[in-house]
């Protein structure tokens, strides 16, 4: 009898997998924070950027999901377990600056990026080619923020 992944438990690419998951959710709501409160002078193009990162982040947040039941495992089941497992950090500050806010962004899909190198890394000492494949597209994806966010800064 064959074994399927769902039979299979790789609890290193599950945890990698649910880190990258909470941190995805904590972006996600960090820059539609930011997309609700800019202000300023480019505020179109910033509330612009913001929506269309903030959507391309919660698309992946199914894949992540779904990856961690494969592998057998459950997954987050709230926003405290999220809570507990994010290493970025939320932003309650009123009146942030639009500058600060791209800069932030900046630097948290810069931690998301390294959660999915770990993700990567936990897949392919697994021997889960699928997981690791898929991972590809997330870090382009998030290396192609980071280049917007950074542009917009001038860097």
């Amino acid at each position: 009898m064959s074994e399927t992944m769902t039979q299979k438990n790789e609890p290193a690419v599950a945890d990698a997998l649910n880190a990258l998951l909470a941190d995805s959710f904590a972006l996600y709501l960090k820059t539609k924070n930011y997309h609700w409160h800019v202000h300023g002078p480019h505020f179109r193009e910033l509330h612009l950027l913001f929506d269309e990162q903030a959507a391309q982040i919660l698309a992946t947040t199914d894949l992540i999901a779904e990856r961690v039941r494969k592998n057998g495992a459950a997954t987050l089941r709230s926003v405290g377990d999220i809570g507990r497992r994010q290493s970025i950090r939320d932003d309650d500050a009123a009146g942030v600056a639009p500058d600060a806010m791209v800069r932030a962004l900046a630097e948290d899909n810069r931690t998301l990026l390294a959660q999915i190198r770990e993700t990567k890394a936990a897949a392919e000492e697994a021997g889960d080619i699928a997981t690791s494949g898929l991972v590809d597209g997330w870090a382009d994806e998030t290396q192609q923020r980071i280049w917007f966010l950074e542009a917009t800064l001038g860097y």
